[in-house]
């Protein structure tokens, strides 16, 4: 883990440290568990923002308990699972869509999928799940 990475996550209210009198930062036991979930969620997709909703949820001083993180993956089990199966559709679909040829900028929802027509209910049949 980079210096820089602990840096931007407590610029971004994810972690905490103290100071020594050295003006050194020291992470918490505690600290150390959160980023090794924020590294997992990174891995999963799952954005900075959600997880900080999460932490928000936890415990500030001390460790959280398994419960407590229990909780918290359950939540996120459901994005995930939304994202697999966004990912297989894709991939089920890939060759079709790029196949058919259109890949329309006004229409295509691979290449623009907020495009005008999404925006009216009328979305890239080949791309809807």
């Amino acid at each position: 883990m980079t210096v820089s990475a602990l840096h931007f996550y407590e610029r971004q209210g994810l972690i905490r440290s103290e100071r020594t009198s050295g003006n050194q930062r020291r992470y918490d036991r505690s600290v150390l568990r959160r980023v090794a979930v924020i590294r997992a969620a990174q891995r999963a997709g799952i954005p900075l923002a959600t997880v900080a909703t999460a932490f928000g949820e936890l415990p500030t001083d001390g460790v959280p308990d398994q419960e407590d993180w229990q909780r918290l993956s359950a939540a996120w089990r459901q994005e995930i699972e939304q994202r697999i199966a966004q990912l297989e559709h894709l991939r089920d679909r890939l060759g079709g869509c790029i196949g058919c040829g259109c890949l329309s900028l006004a229409t295509c929802g691979f290449v623009n999928p907020n495009d005008d027509a999404g925006r009216r209910g009328v979305p890239s049949t080949l791309l809807e799940p």
